[in-house]
């Protein structure tokens, strides 16, 4: 699936889908001294299980919120955007329900830039007016790789670093998703899941000089229940 530039509201999967996604990457990067920082990269559940994050480090902050009544809000930045440059500025909110500014308060990220926002309301994601000539928002580069599920398995092997070689890798990874979009995750799925995560790194030496250490109960504990909490 290709995502148009700039976006359009049916570029994105439902709003579960693109959570159970987000979530997966976000178990799988799962790192409990990292839960003890306020700023981070990568993946994570934060405010109390209300908004998935993703930022990559340099150019791309994006957040996903659950909103009652089985609404969403997806909104940040990524630097191919041109909404925040365009003349005259682009409305980002118009037509957007009450409910959407409340929604951009409550997970405005530090420092707060947004320059695409987009809600799911009754089934369908939705966003605001477009100039005919503004050529880019952000969203294919920002959240790309969340939209189909081959695109977020490529996405889960680049976090570990698997490659073509690496036997095995792309079905532990098409599993875990399965799991996570299905609703069927449990501690011995996450078990399995970071075991056979953990035989690739050491048959590959992908950490090398550094161990694979296997994980621990905590650990697994708690990606179980951040993929389970939708």
């Amino acid at each position: 699936m290709k995502i148009h530039r700039p976006g359009r509201p049916e570029d994105l999967p439902e709003a579960a889908v693109l959570w159970a996604r987000w979530a997966a990457l976000a178990a799988a990067a799962w790192n409990a001294e990292e839960e003890k920082e306020r700023f981070r990269y990568g993946y994570w559940l934060g405010d109390g299980g209300c908004h998935l994050r993703y930022d990559d480090g340099a150019c791309s902050r994006w957040v996903l919120s659950r909103v009652d009544g089985g609404r969403a809000l997806l909104f940040g930045h990524d630097d191919s955007g041109r909404t925040g440059r365009h003349e005259p500025p682009v409305d980002l909110l118009a037509g957007a329900p009450g409910w959407v500014c409340h929604e951009l308060r409550r997970g405005l990220p530090e420092p707060g830039r947004i320059e695409c926002v987009y809600w799911f309301e009754d089934g369908s994601w939705h966003r605001a007016p477009y100039p005919d000539d503004l050529p880019d928002d952000g969203l294919d580069c920002g959240i790309g790789h969340l939209t189909t599920r081959d695109h977020a398995v490529d996405a889960m092997c680049a976090l570990f670093e698997f490659d073509d070689d690496c036997e095995g890798a792309v079905e532990a990874c098409e599993q875990f998703f399965e799991h996570v979009e299905r609703g069927t995750v449990t501690e011995e799925v996450v078990r399995s899941f970071a075991g056979e995560v953990l035989r690739i790194q050491t048959e590959y030496e992908l950490l090398w000089p550094e161990v694979p250490i296997a994980r621990s109960e905590t650990d697994l504990a708690a990606m179980a229940a951040l993929v389970r909490a939708r």
